[in-house]
């Protein structure tokens, strides 16, 4: 299960992620019950978050927390991990690169999947 938690103000195609989500948990061999969480936040809770754990005083595009257990095991009730993305540095991340929003997203949470699961 793939939850997602973002603030009404962006516009998120939750639909489309889900997808996406789905789609590369499965070439890693995990199944649909998993349970995920993909957060988007704003740039000071990023860099708030960023700070308290990455020990780095900037907002970041993309930050990935694995709760995975030494052996890259889990229970279905556990979940896997949690994505947070900074919704703020995303648009930017598109503009700059010329990209469609919903492409940057979705590039973002697969290199958080990966750096999950890896």
């Amino acid at each position: 299960m793939i939850n997602i938690i973002s603030s009404s103000r962006y516009k998120i195609n939750r639909k489309l992620l889900k997808q996406e989500m789905n789609k590369i948990l499965k070439n890693y061999g995990i199944p649909d019950n998993a349970l995920f969480n993909l957060i988007f936040v704003g740039k000071k809770k990023m860099k708030t978050i960023a700070s308290q754990y990455k020990k780095e005083n900037a907002a970041l595009p993309v930050l990935s927390f694995s709760y995975l257990d030494k052996n890259n095991t889990f229970e279905k009730e556990d979940p896997l991990g949690e994505i947070f993305i900074c919704y703020p540095l995303t648009i930017l991340l598109a503009a700059e690169r010329e990209r469609k929003v919903d492409v940057i997203i979705s590039q973002l949470v697969k290199h958080g999947i990966d750096n999950i699961l890896r």
